[in-house]
């Protein structure tokens, strides 16, 4: 069982290396280079948009939504687009490399919560602005 994750878990790696290469290929379409670049941004940043120590719904995105998207955008992707980009992630993979990291997409979710959270304050501190 374990071993079956921790494949599982490389594959979802690999694939997030596979979309990254092929949001940046000029024969993708323009739609699946879009969700490919919205996708690659939250798999790779180095902060989640439902934080890991919150029971069961925090791992909901990695194990569900992530997988589900990367899934979708790979069946948007023209076979060849998808052959050069798993040719490209696999040389990156045994390369050795370290992982990207998407800064700015982290950046958005500290400001989405940052936000959540002064709505949330302000709301119990002053209610009657919230209500018509």
């Amino acid at each position: 069982m374990l071993e079956r994750l921790k494949t599982w878990a490389a594959a979802l790696k690999r694939d997030a290396l596979v979309l990254w290469f092929a949001s940046r290929d000029p024969r993708a379409p323009w739609y699946a280079k879009w969700l490919a670049v919205f996708i690659v941004a939250y798999a790779l940043s180095p902060i989640d948009l439902i934080p890991d120590f919150i029971p069961i719904v925090g791992y909901l995105d990695e194990i569900i939504l992530l997988p589900g998207a990367i899934w979708l955008v790979l069946k948007l992707l023209p076979p060849q687009v998808l052959v050069d980009a798993r040719a490209r992630a696999q040389a990156w993979l045994e390369a050795r490399r370290l992982s990207p990291r998407n800064w700015v997409a982290a950046a958005a979710i500290v400001l989405l919560w940052v936000v959540a959270l002064w709505v949330l304050w302000a709301w119990l501190i002053h209610p009657h602005f919230f209500v018509n």
